[in-house]
Formats: structure tokens, C-alpha cells, sequence
């Protein structure tokens, strides 16, 4: 089998492009501790990449809390509980750019043949870095900017998801034997892992289940 770095959140999106991509190649998992407010995703990961046995899970840090602008990462800026228009405050500047960037770096050590990443459709309307012309202009980039690319080896980045609805990703990733409650998609889950189900993320991933008919397992905070 040839080599796939995958980039994994813990999130719903991230574990189905994890268990499609391990049906074709040896993975190896890359995650970020970014200074997110919901770093306890990274246990998630954790779990979701030793489940799918992934040949490598690798921790990065980065600091994208020291430049803020994001209710992800600044503290002071709420995480919203209703729809907002445009693009919203949960959006980390340039952050699938920079994750890219990293994982195009450790494709070249690895000599692997494909990055995939989760981003998908039910996102796109609203973060420019979920766009298919993003993956279209970051192929680009990658061919352009490393060793292997300019001598014809150039990696492919793969976005497996981004023409899916949520329910269409739900039901592809059961079928790859995807365990989604040791997922975690909130943007503001407790300690314990529990989700607030009240976040966009939450109420897009409770959505997703509902429309694919599929009992939804997430662990939810009391209401209070």
C-alpha cells in the first residue's frame, strides 16, 4: 500500500476521511495543538487514530492563540449559539492553509503519494479555506513549492468530502466502520468530552444524523 497523511481533528469530518482513506493506503494521522479553546479534541484523536490504526499519529504544536482572531482561539470572543451570516467568528485565520503547509512538509520526509483533508460542502458557504478552489490553489502551491513536486512527485492533496452533505458523509463513514461517539465536533465541549449542542458545529452535526436516519451518539452536557 502507499503512504496518506490525513489530517485529523477528532471531529466527525476527519474521522470519515481517516477510515476512507485507510481502505486504500498506510495512514498516518496529523493533528494540531493550535491553542484552541477546544483542545480537549485532541483526545479524540487520540482514540480515533488508534482505532483506525494509523502507522503514525503525530502531535504538532503551533501557536495560533498569539494572533487571535477567532472565537476559537481568544477567549473574549463568544463562541456563537445561533446562525450567523457570512463568514463566521469560529473561522481561525488561515488555519486549513497553515495545516497544509505542515503536512506538505512531513508528505516530502514520508515520500507519500496523498494529503486528504475533511473539509466538505456544509462548510464551504462559510469558510473560505473548505472552498474546492482553496484544495484547487493549494495543489498548485504544492507543486510549485517542494522537491518532490518539481521533479514529477509531487504529492496530490485529496478532499474527499467536499461535494458530501453532512448525512452523506455520516452514512459512508458507518459504512468504512467509523465509531462516531469517540468523535467530538463542538467548539465548546467540557472536560469530560461532552458537547454543549448548542454551537454551530453541535447543531450541524445533529443535523447530519437526523437526516441520515442514524441514532446520534454524541455525549451532550446537561441542560441547564
Amino acid at each position: 500500500m502507499t503512504r496518506a497523511i490525513v489530517l485529523l481533528s477528532g471531529g466527525l469530518d476527519s474521522a470519515t476521511t481517516l477510515a476512507l482513506a485507510a481502505q486504500r493506503f498506510d495512514c498516518y494521522a496529523m493533528s494540531f495543538d493550535y491553542g484552541q479553546r477546544h483542545g480537549v479534541e485532541l483526545d479524540a484523536a487520540r482514540r480515533v487514530a488508534a482505532e483506525l490504526g494509523v502507522v503514525e499519529h503525530r502531535i504538532v504544536e503551533i501557536d495560533l492563540a498569539a494572533f487571535g482572531g477567532s472565537a476559537l482561539t481568544d477567549p473574549t470572543i463568544a463562541v456563537p449559539e445561533s446562525a450567523t451570516e457570512g463568514i463566521p467568528v469560529t473561522y481561525v485565520p488561515a488555519r486549513n492553509a497553515i495545516m497544509l503547509a505542515f503536512a506538505l512538509g512531513w508528505s516530502e520526509v514520508l515520500e507519500a503519494q496523498e494529503i486528504h483533508i475533511g473539509v466538505n460542502a456544509v462548510d464551504y458557504s462559510g469558510y473560505p479555506d473548505c472552498r474546492p478552489e482553496f484544495i484547487a490553489a493549494f495543489q498548485v502551491l504544492a507543486n510549485l513549492a517542494t522537491k518532490a513536486g518539481v521533479e514529477g512527485r509531487g504529492c496530490t492533496i485529496r478532499a474527499p468530502l467536499v461535494q458530501m452533505s453532512k448525512a452523506d458523509i455520516i452514512r459512508a463513514g458507518i459504512a468504512a466502520g467509523v465509531d462516531y461517539s469517540m468523535t467530538l465536533s463542538c467548539y465548546q465541549p467540557d472536560r469530560l468530552l461532552r458537547a454543549c449542542g448548542r454551537c454551530d458545529a453541535c447543531r450541524i452535526r445533529a443535523a447530519g444524523f437526523a437526516d441520515a436516519g442514524v441514532a446520534d451518539p454524541t455525549r451532550y452536557q446537561p441542560a441547564e
